[in-house]
Parts: structure tokens; sequence; C-alpha cells
């Protein structure tokens, strides 16, 4: 049978179907939408028929994944003999029961050698990033990645048995945490959170670039960020306030070119229980080419569903000023390099004012009065102070709160606000109380429990 076709091989007086490429596509990845899919290539296997190699599968696929949750079906590519297993849940899997598949099918291989059943090369595909690509782009990527890890195993590992990576990308547990972002209303005194910057991880890793680290050189690190992408908004369900997710300008250009992307994510968005205003698209400042689809018209599809954008480091010494033009208006926020002014206080001061007049002369050019401004990483009292004497009212800092799960996050968003600027005045010029700020992680709750708020 090769691509096209479809056979029915007779094993054991029992049919077994090996479908062709449109209905394995279908009933592999299709009907398993949003699920972990696993693509296991079986070449050069010797020393057993194919048909009583795929019934050997069939009934040893429990016992190899020591799992009774699973469905898998099977096509075959008569030109180059290769057998493609597919593999997903039947309901869901996560957590103590998410197979290693790599490991399972390495063992059974190792088994196969050992009792001399048979032999054969095998690669493993995987992919959780099914709700924004079609079915094509799926089994493409699953089939590129099987063969590249088939070519792996014949030489060295490149992805190991057991890789966090790999288990925080296939695993549906929907693991995340959010920045909070802190707000001050200069009519009112009054500090609250409106939202945050959503990160990768929580009990697996603690910032993008440590997963970045997990992957592979070789990886397409622009399919990687549409993966994060994807599961953070996931996570984010029923989330409230304006959730943050970064991404580069090229991953968005070479994902989103196609509208119907655009529609997808709109449409996973809308499932989760999110509004598409209150998500916005940090674009951090790397280079890209725009060959096809330029990234004006692509964020401009996003906006027109509501998703704004922040610029993310765009300084003096940017070459993204061009961005902040072309996007004009859709950039609702600007973000400012960490800044500490505790070591070396007129130099970073002045790097900061120059940053800050450097957004403003953008944001006159792109006529766009209403974008706000974020400082990340305030650490102390006077470096607040100090934004405050210059109008920046909105930060990221962990004496407010450090990264919360999102659990955490939906449950208190609501007691983190109408905390007055005497409460924070008192609380963190007050040693005992500021130590209790960093034990705690939170200032909302420490100034509830002293009556300032």
């Amino acid at each position: 049978m090769d691509q096209e076709g479809g056979q029915r091989v007779e094993i054991f007086e029992k049919p077994v179907e090996l479908r062709n490429l449109d209905a394995f596509k279908k009933t592999f990845i299709e009907a398993n939408r949003g699920k972990p899919l696993f693509l296991i290539r079986f070449e050069h296997l010797e020393g057993m028929p194919l048909g009583e190699f795929i019934a050997f599968l069939r009934n040893e696929v429990h016992s190899i994944l020591d799992l009774t949750d699973v469905e898998f079906g099977f096509h075959y590519m008569e030109r180059i003999q290769c057998l493609l297993m597919g593999i997903s849940p039947i309901h869901k899997w996560s957590g103590a029961t998410f197979p290693n598949v790599d490991s399972s099918i390495g063992r059974f291989h190792l088994d196969c050698l050992a009792r001399k059943v048979c032999t054969f090369h095998f690669g493993v595909g995987r992919s959780q990033c099914n709700f924004i690509s079609d079915n094509d782009e799926i089994f493409d990527e699953l089939y590129r990645t099987s063969e590249k890890n088939l070519k792996d195993n014949l030489t060295r590992w490149s992805w190991t048995y057991f890789n966090r990576a790999n288990t925080y990308i296939s695993d549906e547990t929907n693991d995340a945490m959010i920045q909070p972002t802190v707000t001050f209303d200069p009519r009112t005194g009054m500090y609250g959170v409106n939202g945050g910057e959503v990160f990768v991880g929580g009990g697996i890793y603690s910032s993008y670039r440590e997963l970045i680290g997990d992957i592979p050189p070789d990886q397409d690190l622009n399919r990687i960020e549409l993966l994060i992408l994807e599961k953070l908004v996931i996570a984010c369900e029923g989330a409230p306030g304006l959730l943050k997710f970064n991404i580069s300008p090229q991953s968005l250009i070479d994902t989103f070119g196609i509208p119907e992307k655009v529609n997808r994510l709109y449409n996973l968005i809308l499932s989760r229980g999110l509004s598409p205003r209150n998500i916005r698209l940090e674009l951090v400042e790397k280079p890209y080419e725009e060959k096809i689809h330029s990234l004006k018209e692509v964020c401009g599809s996003f906006f027109n569903f509501g998703v704004t954008f922040a610029a993310d480091d765009f300084g003096v010494k940017s070459q993204s000023h061009q961005v902040v033009l072309d996007l004009g208006v859709m950039i609702k926020e600007f973000k400012l390099d960490p800044i500490s002014f505790r070591f070396k206080v007129e130099e970073d001061q002045t790097k900061f004012l120059d940053n800050l007049a450097f957004i403003d002369y953008c944001k006159r050019l792109a006529d766009n009065r209403e974008a706000g401004i974020t400082a990340e990483a305030v650490e102390d009292f006077d470096t607040l102070r100090f934004l405050m004497e210059h109008q920046i009212y909105q930060f990221q800092t962990n004496l407010f709160s450090g990264k919360i799960s999102l659990t955490e996050y939906r449950e208190r968003f609501a007691g983190m606000r109408n905390l007055p600027e005497e409460a924070v005045r008192k609380i963190l010029t007050d040693r005992i109380l500021l130590d209790e700020v960093r034990a705690v992680g939170n200032i909302f709750s420490v100034a509830s429990r002293v009556g300032y708020m």
C-alpha cells in the first residue's frame, strides 16, 4: 500500500485495517485535536511478517505503555516499507498517568531483540500543537520528528528517554505561572493588580529561557514558541484581567501569516472562557524577515479580533523602532528593561530617562497616545518612588507579589486591589512588615492582616 492507498491484512482470522493517509490523519489527528499525539515509525522490520507485527503491537501496546487509556491506528507506506503507528489518549493523560513513550518503545525494542522475536528501527514524534495547526501540518511535523528521532536512535539520543521539555510540551497538565502587573491610580491613590505576564513552568520550569535550554539546538524554535503559546492560553482558562504572552516577531509571521491560523487561535481563546481584549502579545526584540507576509499585516489580523501588543524591552539602542511605527495604535504597552538604581544610580537613572524619552518619541511619531509603560523588576522602595515621580504607574515587582500559580491568581484577583498609597509606604519602609511580605509573597495579604485595606 502506498500513501494514498488502503490495505486490509488478515491476522488470526481478525481483519485489521491499515488506513489510507487521509483516513489516518482524520482518525488520528482530527479526532484527537487538543490531546497529546505520538507517531511511532517502524522501519527495517525483520523476523516477523508485517501482518503479524501489527497484531503483535495491537496485543502488546497496553503492556508496552503500562496504560489502558490509549487508542491507536496504523498506516503503512509500502514504497519505503515504513509502518506508522499513531497513539493518543482515549480520555486524558496527566501527571503520573502520562506515558513515557520514548522509554516504553525503547524497552519494547530491547525486549524484542533479547527474546529474538523480531528486529526493527524506530523513531518517536510528538506534538501538542493541535489547535492552531491543521492536519497536514501536524502530520508533517510528527513525520519529520519521528524520522529524525529514528536516525538519532541509530547513533545516540538527541532527546533523552525522559526529557523535561518533552514532558512539559506534551503533558496535558496546564502548568503555568503568572507575574502580576501592579498599577497605581494617581486619582484615587490606590494600587491594584489588573493582570500579569504568563510564564512557562510552575513545577517544571521557572522561565522561558530555562525551557529553551532543555531543547536540542536542531529543533524549530518558532514551532516551540507556538507550542508554548498554545499551552499557556490553555493554562489561563477562566483567568481574569489582562494576560500577556511573549512571542518573537518571526514566529508570529511564520505561524499566523495564514488568516485561518489567527481564526483558530481566536477560537481557542474563546473556548477557554477568555476575552481577546484581555490578551496581549509581547513582541520581543529579535531580528525577523518579511518574505511573504508583513508583521503589520499579521498583527492587524489579531488586532481586528481585539488582541493588542506590547513592545518588550525596546530601548534607545533598539533597531525595532520601525515595529513601533508600523504597528502604531496596535501597541498598547511599552516594557522597559529591568532597572536597579542601587549600584550605579546616576548611570542607570540616565539610561532609564533616555529610554523613556525614546518611547515618548516613538509614541508621538506613531500618533499613539494610549500606550502605557510598564517597568519590570522593581525591587526596592526608592526605585518605586522614582517611577512615581516620572509618572510611571505600572510595574512588575516582587515587592508586591512574586510569580503565583494561575489557580492562586484566579482566587486572589478580586482581593488584590484598593491598596492605599500610604499603606504601601508604611509596609515597604517597615523592616518587619517588609520581611513578612517577602515571606508571604503578597503585599495585599499582609496589608489585609494589619488592617491597612
